[in-house]
């Protein structure tokens, strides 16, 4: 069958390398589905790859994360899957294939049934922004009765760590970079925020837990807060949870602070759980959308046609929420 997509042979920038055609799409193989896509959310690792990453294929349809409809399921998938509303995670990590393309086949577990009450837009969000933040969370432990910092709670990974952590039993105090990501990150239910801009992160940070320091951090910059450690912003014994970092190859840190206060530093790759902690997040995540108990933020929305467009406000970073492409 014929999909429409978008796709780029070599690495660049958006308008020099994104092309929109028909592709051959094949038919589902044993335990995969056809999805017709209704939507395709653009997230900062899909505009790295463009730019960055290695093209192993004769092209490569970008995005790994969409919702729509089952159309199809071959040998060893129940046909009653055909016509289930799904969200998709992983639709382009180690593939070529991913969701800038009305259609999309891949296997029967990458694609998960999307409770009612929950748009396609919205749903296109849930891949990499929040199962991230409910990975980040549950690596954090027990929360409950705990102080959390979350590192660009304004950010789309920390507006759903932020609600995660609340729902939790935490307190949260958030980074932000201005007034309206502050307002952004008080609507998901910061309990205080730090302009990391205007003001001294580690100085406020101790101020608000009476020089304690935070039980958890929850970081998207490892460049910056491993800084932050030897400083006293996370206490004896508190645990970091990083899913990211600005500079990512060499970063400094200071070894004696780690070991005398006794940190634990646990780091992971959303594309790369376990089979036991992926199975974890999508019931957790099933659950928290069952329930409605998620804000989510769709910042923009562009027709296929506009991929390089939606490229590019991802790649400038100040869009509030996700960004999603519509295919339908």
């Amino acid at each position: 069958m014929k999909t429409l997509a978008a796709w780029y042979r070599r690495n660049g920038e958006a308008r020099d390398v994104l092309e929109i055609g028909e592709l051959d799409l094949p038919a589902p193989g044993p335990g995969e589905v056809c999805v017709r896509l209704s939507t395709s959310g653009v997230n900062p690792s899909d505009v790295k790859s463009r730019r960055t990453r290695p093209v192993d294929a004769p092209l490569i349809v970008p995005h790994s994360d969409g919702a729509g409809v089952i159309t199809a399921v071959g040998p060893g998938v129940a046909a009653a899957r055909v016509g289930e509303r799904v969200w998709i995670w992983n639709g382009q990590w180690q593939r070529p294939l991913g969701t800038a393309s009305q259609f999309i086949v891949l296997a029967s577990e990458q694609a998960v049934l999307l409770p009612e009450g929950t748009s396609d837009a919205e749903a296109a969000c849930l891949g990499i922004p929040a199962l991230t933040a409910q990975q980040a969370i549950n690596l954090a432990g027990d929360l409950a009765g705990r102080t959390v910092l979350v590192i660009g709670a304004g950010a789309a990974v920390g507006h759903y760590v932020t609600q995660m952590a609340k729902l939790a039993g935490a307190r949260v105090i958030g980074t932000v970079g201005n007034a309206a990501r502050a307002a952004h990150a008080r609507a998901a239910g910061a309990d205080e925020l730090v302009n990391y801009k205007t003001e001294s992160v580690v100085d406020r940070v101790k101020a608000l837990t009476d020089g304690r320091g935070v039980d958890v951090i929850i970081d998207m910059d490892f460049s910056t807060t491993a800084g932050w450690l030897p400083q006293g912003v996370l206490r004896r014994h508190g645990v970091l949870v990083c899913y990211g970092s600005n500079v990512s190859t060499e970063v400094a840190v200071t070894f004696r602070p780690l070991l005398w206060g006794s940190f634990d530093l646990r780091f992971f790759l959303v594309y790369d759980l376990t089979p036991a902690d992926r199975a974890r997040t999508l019931a957790q995540i099933t659950t928290l959308l069952r329930e409605r108990r998620l804000q989510h933020a769709v910042a923009q929305r562009f027709p296929l046609s506009e991929i390089v467009r939606a490229h590019e406000v991802v790649e400038a970073g100040q869009a509030m929420g996700n960004i999603v492409i519509d295919l339908s």
